[in-house]
């Protein structure tokens, strides 16, 4: 069935309880309603995203306050952006006329092309925002607040499962999940998706709280993932990520005072004039998605740079070497994994092979979850010296078969470059699509 085509069936009756928290009887006549809690850079963006692909019949927006003086402050701030210019050139090309038209100033009602948009201004905690009234199923937590799944809904800060308590089946949050209590784990019923890595797994019967994961978590995984399903290149020893990331709104225009209980005191410094080190749980996130990683010493950072959107990831691998191959051998090499990559961009439309000399603002709106720099990538053969007398609990034995106790392994290091988009084209698209699957699950 196309994706603009509505789906109807009779109501549905959801009770019980689902890993100790109780779910709600729902009565909705299937029409393909979606939810967006917040027009934050992920929010906003995904409110374009689904303008742009029709398959919601319409979209209810939860700001939780007023944004200006009238409904029209909330057109304007929909309609331009300071990153991808205004929302009908951006989706419909230069020609493209204003879509944002008020049908209601007091019930918050717009219609934004061929979508109605319901703009609610009232409730901030998830569980007293009006889903159910408005035949909501799905919802995307898009605040960054809500992270933790193992909080009650009922409670009086706020919680993720508090979208549930409201009325929607499943809610996914625009972030990682974040266990505040170390002790607590995670809930049978959340789960981590990355479209085009594991979304499969959605099961609607199954679970009711997912996280997309984060923008680099999901450009990271789209190029480890193609390594591990290679023989060549699947045993990876050890492997790091660095990832050249735009500035957020978590970080301040100018210098700011911390906040109590503020660990990263860089975050507080100046985006505008600093390049600045902080760190990231991409390494974590990945393990999620990809369960082999963790068998391996994964390490991952992050530098933030003053640019808007367009990010890098910069992707150390090591690789075991076949015997055959010794110091001279090329069954990994630089000419290997791009072609390695080349051939995944063939069948996989969500990662890209670029030839090109490309810079970050080439990337911008790039439909894609990463895209492979082929030409920077580069590799080098070498041996690790392996001292075996170092090895605790070695037998004496096999000690005596090893001339002077030591061998020498032959390794691959490699260098992989990849481009994302973290706003709009590598996430955000890659959230629309885990939102709708989800959604045509629940069916």
């Amino acid at each position: 069935m196309a994706e603009g085509a509505r789906q109807k069936s009779g109501p549905l009756k959801n009770k019980g309880k689902r890993n100790g928290f109780m779910t709600i009887e729902v009565f909705s006549e299937r029409k393909k309603v979606l939810g967006i809690n917040s027009l934050g850079r992920i929010g906003k963006l995904t409110l374009w995203h689904h303008v742009g692909r029709r398959y919601f019949d319409a979209i209810v927006v939860n700001q939780g306050r007023e944004i200006g003086t009238s409904l029209e402050a909330v057109a304007q701030f929909i309609e331009k952006d300071s990153t991808y210019g205004q929302m009908h050139r951006f989706l419909y090309g230069n020609y493209a006329k204003p879509m944002i038209k008020i049908v209601d100033e007091s019930a918050g009602k717009l219609m934004i092309g061929e979508t109605p948009v319901t703009v609610l201004r009232q409730a901030r905690n998830p569980k007293d925002i009006p889903w159910r009234a408005h035949g909501v199923e799905v919802v995307t937590e898009c605040t960054g607040k809500f992270i933790d799944p193992t909080i009650a809904p009922e409670d009086p800060k706020g919680s993720i499962r508090g979208h549930l308590l409201a009325g929607a089946r499943v809610v996914i949050n625009s972030s990682a999940f974040k266990i505040k209590n170390r002790a607590a784990s995670m809930p049978d019923d959340a789960v981590t998706l990355i479209y085009g890595i594991n979304h499969g797994a959605f099961d609607p019967a199954r679970h009711a709280v997912l996280s997309a994961a984060s923008c680099t978590t999901t450009g990271l995984a789209h190029m480890v993932k193609p390594l591990l399903e290679n023989a060549a290149t699947s045993v990876i020893l050890t492997a790091s990520m660095t990832t050249v990331h735009a500035a957020t709104n978590t970080q301040s225009v100018l210098d700011s005072v911390p906040g109590a209980g503020d660990k990263d005191l860089r975050k507080s410094r100046s985006f505008l004039n600093n390049i600045i080190l902080t760190s990231t749980n991409a390494a974590e996130a990945l393990s999620q998605v990809i369960p082999e990683v963790r068998d391996i010493g994964f390490m991952a950072d992050s530098i933030r740079i003053p640019t808007s959107t367009e990010s890098l990831i910069i992707l150390n691998a090591t690789f075991q070497s076949s015997p055959e191959q010794g110091i001279t051998g090329n069954l990994i090499s630089r000419e290997s994994i791009n072609a390695l990559y080349r051939q995944t961009s063939e069948t996989s439309p969500l990662l890209h092979y670029s030839d090109a000399q490309n810079v970050s603002s080439d990337m911008a709106g790039t439909d894609a979850a990463v895209v492979i720099e082929g030409q920077f990538n580069h590799t080098r053969t070498a041996f690790i010296k392996a001292d075996l007398s170092q090895i605790a609990g070695l037998p004496e034995e096999v000690l005596r078969l090893v001339p002077g106790g030591k061998i020498d392994i032959p390794v691959v290091h490699a260098k992989i470059f990849g481009w994302y988009d973290n706003e709009f084209g590598s996430y955000t698209n890659r959230l629309g699509d885990l939102t709708v699957h989800a959604h045509k699950s629940l069916r």
